[in-house]
């Protein structure tokens, strides 16, 4: 049985943490990329799934690139940004699943049967992109998800080679500049959402 992390690490990764509109002028490493990589891959998804698939946009013209296709501010978040992180989904993810499931046949679960694959790929890489904001926020960095972009012609531009790979959300990454967020959103009690039958 695991002891419950001290509030300093709590505060971290949830209470205190912010999702940030822009960044110190800090590079993240290569290195971090990894960590996240390697901390994020350890999350649960349903079998083992895994179907998230990530583009990590370092260079100033994937940026733009990706920019270009964004909505709003978000361009200009994106482009600035150290970098920028599109979280896809593999709705084949079920080719993977002899080596990630070995302990059943989970690959024929999923045959024959592409509605069940979008879904599962949708929740579980949703699963994923939310392990990679605490897997961020836990090595001292932080994170912009965000939705406002064009999924169909992101997919083109950045998973053409892979056409089974579709974005779900994009995300930028860096040490986050406190000057670019606004006062902290409400959070409601217990009481107001949940409810113990």
């Amino acid at each position: 049985m695991a002891d419950a992390l001290p509030q300093n690490a709590l505060d971290q990764i949830f209470v205190k943490a912010r999702s940030y509109n822009g960044y110190l002028d800090k590079p993240v490493a290569e290195a971090d990329l990894h960590a996240i990589w390697d901390l994020m891959k350890w999350g649960p998804t349903s079998a083992n799934q895994l179907p998230a698939r990530l583009i990590w946009c370092v260079s100033q013209e994937s940026k733009d690139k990706l920019a270009a296709l964004s909505s709003g501010t978000n361009a200009e978040k994106i482009s600035k940004a150290p970098v920028t992180a599109i979280i896809g989904m593999d709705e084949n993810f079920h080719e993977f699943l002899p080596e990630l499931f070995p302990p059943a046949d989970a690959k024929s679960w999923f045959d024959g049967n592409e509605e069940l694959r979008k879904t599962s790929a949708f929740r579980n890489s949703t699963l994923q992109g939310a392990y990679f904001i605490v897997a961020a926020r836990a090595l001292g960095l932080d994170t912009g998800p965000m939705s406002g972009f064009d999924n169909a012609a992101v997919d083109a531009a950045f998973f053409a080679d892979t056409p089974s790979v579709k974005s779900n959300f994009i995300s930028t990454l860096g040490y986050g500049d406190p000057a670019t967020i606004f006062e902290r959103l409400p959070r409601p009690e217990f009481g107001k959402f949940n409810r113990i039958d």
